[in-house]
């Protein structure tokens, strides 16, 4: 496939590679945390965060890089559903890892679900009573 851009040093090049950079190292530091995070919400923020931020600047660069052709347009319809669709799910993975009772690292400071989480709790058995 051809590019759009002409010359070595153009400034799509430029954004192309700065695009690329950093994404990769936004994947790579989402990756450490992982294996380094204390606990499942704190991995899953890093997964989240990171991974989402890193793959969504590598799409935007194969935007400078491609243009707007199939490659740059897929690119460009993929951003959007992977940032909302990874911070949704990773919504839904934290909250059932709470209900169902996955605890907190030893080094959590603060627990700002809990009252939310028993009040949901009362509320289910409230309503099988009925």
């Amino acid at each position: 496939m051809q590019n759009t851009w002409e010359g070595k040093n153009s400034m799509n090049e430029i954004i192309f590679k700065i695009l690329l950079i950093i994404g990769i190292l936004f994947n790579l530091f989402g990756c450490i945390g992982l294996v380094r995070l204390p606990d499942v919400y704190n991995r899953l923020q890093s997964a989240t965060k990171c991974v989402t931020l890193g793959t969504c600047s590598i799409l935007l660069s194969l935007l400078f890089h491609f243009g707007f052709t199939e490659i740059g347009i897929k690119a460009i319809v993929a951003i959007p559903l992977l940032f909302f669709g990874a911070t949704v799910a990773a919504h839904a993975l934290v909250k059932g890892s709470y209900l169902f009772g996955v605890k907190l690292g030893d080094q959590s400071v603060i627990d700002e679900y809990k009252d939310e989480a028993e009040k949901s709790s009362e509320d289910k058995k409230k309503m099988n009573k009925k």
